[in-house]
């Protein structure tokens, strides 16, 4: 399987301002997703894609990297990343590049290795469905069948649709919520279903002691302290 892997590095960014070349724990946040690609076995090549030239050069100072100048009406906060993807498969078809799969790696996840990243792509390979997602376990008190919703008449209806409250936490079932580390999906389902997902949808644990999904100045200051203790 010719799988690759794509950073989506906008230059913008509301929360951490300018945070994919914010210098965190010394170098910049996009250096630990680009390095943990290029160190992985099972990606066959590793593409950036940015609006921004200082990013755009910083990737370029790494090798066996390709750098993509993303259009800026893809750069936008309401821009969807499905696009990106497609814009970054259809240019690299252009010189005669075709993959079976992306793998998609946000910067904002500076924690994930690159044998989670394989360990991804081999359990994609042996599941065969559409795509695979990392998923972090939903805590209990957050479980969809203790969830509820208003309703027009100001009362609580259970989000999962049923009737009964399941009233046992050890009758609960798992339940897990996408973490964002790591998306991987076939090249057709993205190409001719304008999706990430396709109707199977395969999943991979990560690790919540040595996971961040850096959102805001509060994560940032988390993945500080993470990364110290881990030594990155």
């Amino acid at each position: 399987m010719k799988v690759l892997g794509i950073i989506p590095a906008r230059g913008g960014s509301k929360g951490v301002p300018k945070k994919n070349s914010k210098l965190l724990a010394g170098k910049p946040l996009i250096s630990y997703t680009i390095e943990a690609a290029l160190h992985s076995n099972l990606l066959t090549d590793v593409l950036v894609s940015s609006d921004d030239d200082a990013l755009l050069a910083l990737a370029k100072s790494f090798q066996s990297l390709v750098v993509l100048k993303r259009p800026s009406q893809l750069a936008t906060d309401e821009s969807p990343t499905i696009l990106t993807v497609k814009h970054a498969l259809e240019s690299l078809k252009s010189e005669g590049k075709e993959y079976d799969a992306i793998c998609l790696l946000q910067p904002t996840n500076p924690l994930r290795t690159s044998n989670f990243i394989d360990a991804a792509i081999l359990k994609f390979k042996q599941t065969n469905t559409d795509s695979l997602l990392s998923v972090l376990e939903v805590p209990h008190q957050y479980n969809p069948h203790w969830v509820f919703e208003s309703t027009k008449a100001n009362t609580l209806k259970l989000s999962t649709g049923e009737s009964q409250i399941i009233t046992r936490r050890q009758e609960l079932p798992t339940c897990y919520f996408r973490d964002g580390a790591i998306y991987l999906t076939r090249t057709n389902i993205v190409l001719n279903e304008h999706s990430l997902y396709g109707t199977s949808i395969s999943y991979i644990k990560s690790d919540p002691a040595s996971h961040i999904n850096i959102d805001n100045m509060e994560d940032w200051e988390q993945a500080e302290s993470l990364l110290q203790k881990k030594n990155f």
